[in-house]
């Protein structure tokens, strides 16, 4: 049988050096722009711009122009048709609004002006704050649900923390890679990064439980195996499923990052990213993390010594 959990040492060191650049890059962003990742309109506000051309664009023109004249921090969005669009970025004054406008007239004709005004930002402080406490009650009742599901198992409080320790590492790869591109790409958080980041938890937490519900089920099967072979084992019949589930979803994934439109690049790309690492963790963190603690290795040995030799099930 191929041993894949009796390697997880090495798993723990790849892991530190993936999430060790984005821990480092979301210090040095803390310390030069005041957050870990780079804000865009939606979280700071700014002008709101509305304007109607007289034949259909490309909304990355128009952002390539306005990027052209300065502005970086730009969003641009088609409403009802290919013709009228929603330029969000930072406040302008009546100066640079006349110089842009000029710019988009050479280039693609005079445009109707529709609204302009400043905005507040989208999605404020109350909201980032209540998305971090849903995700830290959903993350209590994931361990719970775990915890009692489990709870034929051999410490079934573990199997939900590995879950969850599985998952922030997701979270914190995702995060990580996006403040790495917000350094030297320019990448900016909006709401769709949120949307992105809630359902990379999800997709994560659900991998890691289907491998750990073949644990639960070899736990049974296999009294006399101690627990590292059950979980290898678990590992090694899973693996194929979860690789072909994710697989599947990638390949979408990649194909609208190629094809799609710039304003949705990010938030695909966030999302492909969250998919590689959930699917790495699931696999390579979660189990292993689970045998290391049973094993009382490493700093598991402050939750109490586990036993080496034994069986999951009660």
């Amino acid at each position: 049988m191929y041993e894949i959990v009796q390697h997880r040492r090495w798993y723990y060191i790849f892991s530190s050096l993936v999430i060790l650049p984005g821990l480092l890059a979301m210090i040095y962003a803390i310390i030069t722009i005041g957050s870990p990742v780079r804000l865009s309109i939606d979280f700071t506000g700014g002008t709101l711009w509305e304007l109607r051309f007289d034949q259909a664009i490309p909304p990355g023109e128009i952002t390539t122009t306005l990027n052209d004249l300065g502005l970086s921090d730009v969003n641009v969005n088609t409403i009802g048709d290919d013709r009228t669009f929603v330029i969000r970025t930072t406040p302008i004054s009546p100066e640079q609004k006349q110089e842009i406008l000029a710019a988009l007239t050479d280039k693609f004709g005079t445009p109707e002006e529709r609204q302009f005004r400043a905005v507040g930002p989208t999605v404020g402080r109350e909201v980032t704050r209540t998305a971090f406490i849903a995700v830290v009650m959903a993350s209590l009742v994931i361990l719970g649900f775990i915890t009692w599901a489990f709870r034929q198992v051999t410490y079934p409080f573990r199997f939900g923390a590995a879950a969850i320790i599985a998952m922030l590492h997701d979270v914190l790869v995702t995060v990580g890679v996006f403040s790495i591109m917000g350094i030297f790409a320019g990448w900016e958080v909006d709401a769709l990064f949120l949307t992105a980041l809630l359902t990379v938890i999800g997709f994560s937490v659900q991998d890691t439980i289907v491998v750990f519900d073949r644990i639960r089920e070899n736990s049974r099967r296999r009294r006399g195996e101690d627990f590292e072979t059950i979980a290898n084992r678990s590992l090694l019949e899973t693996m194929q499923r979860s690789i072909a589930t994710q697989i599947n979803a990638m390949f979408v994934m990649i194909a609208l990052l190629i094809f799609g439109g710039p304003t949705i690049r990010e938030f695909f790309a966030t999302l492909l990213i969250g998919l590689l690492s959930g699917t790495y963790s699931s696999i390579f963190i979660a189990t292993p993390l689970l045998v290391s603690w049973q094993k009382g290795e490493g700093i598991f040995g402050i939750f109490g010594r586990g036993r080496t030799r034994q069986p999951a099930a009660a």
